[in-house]
């Protein structure tokens, strides 16, 4: 089976790399060459100049996944697709996209007879080894023409990918995901400000978090990645408490005032992040650091 991907940042480089290791060929473009190179020597990826030419290196029904910043850049790929691919053609947008787009971009694809399937990724820059959590939206016959990608970038063949409902349903369902990632580090967060705070225990925080993992009704991925950067480094001084936001929180809290469906702790988070930018609280050294550890998201020097 053989897929291209566009777009090959943190997240589409690794994603290409475990297809490459699990046995699919991949053809490779990014508006930079150089990591089109390094994937080339490294896993055998076939290297593209450019759009069409990745076109060109598919055969019928071609495969083409998108791992691109949300908004006008996504959409002016999607344009050029809707030119370049044919009837039973399959495009998948992985990325981070409003799923209202995506319904609008697969009906606008589908007036041309090319499908649209879009994939809810979770699992930043561990999913090369741990695999990629995919919630996947689209037409089942296309989805089922997809299962053999699934199958490789999730952590096995049976778990952590789903069909989850039509075109729309991946990325909603990603928003949501999101919007609780928002609150859960939040919580640890502040929790951890508290203890750091409280001089006279002169707790340990990298012992806490570490005794958590284990047996404690906290314990989660978050929990185990502040583990890791607690026990080498509790006093964060050299980070900046500037927490940023991706969109997907914005939108969750959109669509909870679309269905008055009220998400106090979500929408808190996310305004969190917003008093970031003017605050120098422990608390926010934490998320940043939390936000670099699962996703590489850069973190700004004091």
């Amino acid at each position: 089976m053989k897929i291209a991907i566009i777009g090959l940042g943190k997240m589409g480089a690794n994603m290409a790399r475990r297809l490459c290791r699990g046995k699919i060929k991949v053809v490779g473009y990014n508006r930079s060459d150089e990591i089109t190179r390094q994937l080339a020597e490294q896993e055998g990826l076939s290297p593209a100049t450019s759009l069409t030419d990745a076109i060109s290196q598919l055969a019928s029904p071609r495969l083409v996944w998108l791992m691109l910043p949300a908004g006008d850049v996504t959409e002016s790929y999607i344009k050029q697709l809707k030119d370049k691919l044919t009837d039973g053609d399959i495009v998948i947008d992985g990325g981070n996209a409003n799923y209202q787009d995506s319904i609008r971009r697969g009906e606008y694809l589908k007036t041309s007879g090319i499908g649209y399937i879009d994939a809810g990724t979770s699992g930043g820059v561990w999913g090369l080894d741990n695999g990629y959590c995919l919630m996947v939206g689209g037409d089942k016959k296309d989805v089922h023409h997809l299962e053999p990608i699934l199958k490789v970038l999730a952590p096995s063949a049976t778990d952590g990918w789903a069909h989850v409902g039509p075109i729309g349903a991946g990325h909603f369902s990603k928003m949501i995901h999101n919007g609780i990632e928002y609150g859960m580090m939040q919580s640890y967060a502040e929790g951890f400000a508290l203890l750091k705070n409280k001089s006279e225990f002169n707790y340990d925080l990298a012992q806490l978090t570490e005794l958590w993992r284990h047996g404690s009704v906290v314990r989660s991925w978050l929990l185990d990645l502040s583990a890791d950067f607690l026990k080498d480094d509790q006093e964060l001084a050299d980070i900046a408490p500037f927490v940023a936001d991706s969109g997907e929180g914005r939108w969750t809290i959109d669509e909870s005032i679309r269905q008055g469906v009220a998400t106090p702790v979500l929408a808190m988070a996310l305004y969190m992040r917003f008093a970031s930018q003017n605050d120098n609280a422990y608390t926010n050294k934490i998320l940043a650091m939390m936000r670099n550890a699962f996703g590489g998201h850069l973190l700004k020097d004091k």
